[in-house]
């Protein structure tokens, strides 16, 4: 049993069983806002309106992010009609495709074995589990870059032929040029800083001859460039805005209030690469040691792995995915040491998830205890304490098996044991999340706002936008009082707005004189502010976040 990755049978039934179970989990859940149902939304009216260059949310100009993604998820929606599993496909694909790619890349570099075990690693580690199962930009960029990044490794490897070279290298220019469609320069600038750092500590500057910089540069100005020149002659504000106000003042000054500690990304790893945490040490060390040859792909990855993350740790802006490129890498250097890891260490790795269980057990009824008080939230938290409770039992007798297995020197059971654990684990606490993130999304409110709804009904949402709620009723709604990611784009349409509350109270009086229907989503602090004012509405649905009224 320690040849697992020998047998076909073997390997390719937990492939389908993987495969399987990662595409039918994209549509077990609600879209939840603000990412899923914003990038879901955005999709949507590009299919509808059939302008693949001008990006729009809610209707108005948004120019935040380059536009691959809402370009993947409209063509899903084009082929297989508006839905949620639809609308997580291409992160979906990114994240299984970079599995496959890690593993394919680990088995030309290191062996076999170490193949197996990278994918075994990269599939069951709960930041890219999780990120592959929600719609948001973090796993699109990564699937890109992990294509730059294994592309790379592949064409500069001492074994590599000239046409190998060559045509791994122009996959990988056209990764970075398509991750940058993706989410913006970082998708070049990333990997030309690795590359930069690796010639330095490695002192392979021949490297730079490899990289078939003419035909590179070519094809990846060929493929980034189109879009941006497109979008700028029909809308001459969105150099400036995408640019300067999405790069440099994102990374550089506080304007978007999500600054964290200089440690908040190594803080989110502990977590984010279980369950594998206490082999990532050792697999770092390991990396930075000479090994023969010119090419050193583990310094490679280090560098990879460690700048990217000082590089968000850096930034004034901070997000929890951020940081999910780095994980291919890491998964490759955990395969790589886990060939030669002692039975001490690996027991090590498996301690650490039965210890993960067993504190998820005890602070959970903590957890719950310190819940919303609203009784509807607080009810649906506490139904998802079984699914919780499941993953921590799975996470502690995985780990628990994997410490007996490890003893007996069954190596790859071990990984195995450990992979299926924090695979189904993280499998467990999404699935079980489906109540509440239901009720953030407003899905059951959007469904009984649909009988009400006719062609010409005007729909407005007073000083609160729902992300996700425009994607349930198929269309866009007049926002009221309300600016954030809008400011933008408002500031070129504002027509598309009621800048007061006060201005729409007039047009709602003006619906209702006319006998014309119109609705409103509000929250309950609006609501009764509208109410104080003597407004005319009648509440046709609402839960513990909003309401939905109508004025007739």
């Amino acid at each position: 049993m320690n040849d697992l990755y020998n047998s076909k049978k073997v390997v390719w039934g937990l492939l389908a069983a993987f495969v399987i179970v990662w595409l039918y989990v994209l549509g077990v859940r609600t879209l939840v806002p603000p990412d899923e149902g914003r990038y879901a939304e955005m999709a949507r009216e590009m299919w509808a309106t059939g302008d693949w260059i001008t990006t729009r949310l809610n209707g108005i100009k948004y120019f935040e992010k380059p536009p691959l993604q809402t370009w993947m998820n409209a063509l899903s929606f084009g082929l297989f009609g508006l839905g949620e599993w639809q609308a997580r496909l291409w992160t979906g694909l990114c994240g299984l495709g970079g599995v496959l790619l890690t593993s394919y890349t680990a088995h030309r570099l290191f062996g076999q074995r170490t193949g197996f075990y990278a994918a075994l690693a990269l599939g069951s580690t709960l930041y890219w589990v999780a990120g592959g199962q929600i719609d948001s930009l973090d796993m699109g960029l990564s699937g890109m870059m992990t294509v730059a990044l294994c592309s790379l490794l592949i064409a500069q490897r001492d074994a590599a032929t000239p046409a190998e070279q060559r045509n791994w290298m122009l996959l990988c220019w056209a990764g970075m040029a398509l991750a940058v469609l993706a989410k913006g320069l970082i998708g070049v600038v990333l990997p030309g800083a690795v590359l930069v750092l690796y010639t330095l500590l490695s002192r392979d500057i021949a490297i730079w001859k490899r990289l078939h910089l003419g035909k590179g540069l070519l094809l990846f100005f060929a493929i980034a460039t189109p879009w941006f020149v497109l979008v700028a002659l029909q809308n001459p504000e969105q150099p400036h805005f995408f640019f300067i106000h999405e790069h440099w003042e994102r990374f550089f000054l506080k304007t978007h209030h999500r600054e964290g500690a200089w440690y908040y990304f190594l803080l989110l790893l502990i977590p984010g690469v279980m369950p594998w945490f206490g082999l990532l040490p050792q697999a770092l060390v390991q990396g930075v040691r000479r090994a023969p040859g010119v090419f050193q792909p583990k310094l490679l990855l280090v560098i990879w792995a460690v700048f990217i993350t000082f590089f968000f740790s850096y930034s004034s802006s901070k997000l929890p995915g951020y940081i999910l490129p780095v994980f291919p890498a890491l998964a490759m250097l955990i395969a790589s040491y886990l060939e030669s890891a002692s039975r001490l260490n690996r027991m090590l790795a498996a301690g650490l998830l039965l210890l993960l269980g067993v504190a998820g057990l005890v602070a959970l009824p903590h957890w719950i205890g310190s819940a919303p008080r609203h009784p509807d939230e607080r009810a649906l938290l506490e139904a998802y304490q079984p699914w919780v409770l499941s993953a921590a039992i799975v996470a502690a007798a995985g780990g628990a098996l994997a410490i007996f297995h490890a003893r007996q020197l069954r190596r790859d059971l071990t990984v195995l044991t450990l992979a299926i654990a924090g695979f189904v684990s993280v499998q467990l606490i999404l699935t079980g999340f489906e109540p509440y993130g239901n009720l953030r999304a407003g899905k059951q409110l959007a469904l009984k706002m649909l009988p009400e709804l006719q062609a010409d009904t005007k729909i407005y949402s007073v000083s609160t936008y729902e992300q996700s709620m425009t994607f349930y009723l198929r269309r866009t709604v007049i926002l009221v009082n309300y600016w954030d990611e809008f400011t933008f784009g408002l500031t070129q349409q504002p027509e598309l707005s009621i800048p007061t509350v006060d201005g729409f109270i007039a047009r709602w009086q003006e619906h209702t004189a006319q006998k014309v229907k119109a609705m409103a989503i509000v929250s309950d602090d609006a609501y009764r502010d509208l109410k104080t004012k003597g407004v005319t509405m009648r509440v046709i649905a609402e839960d513990s976040r909003r309401l939905v009224i109508t004025n007739l």
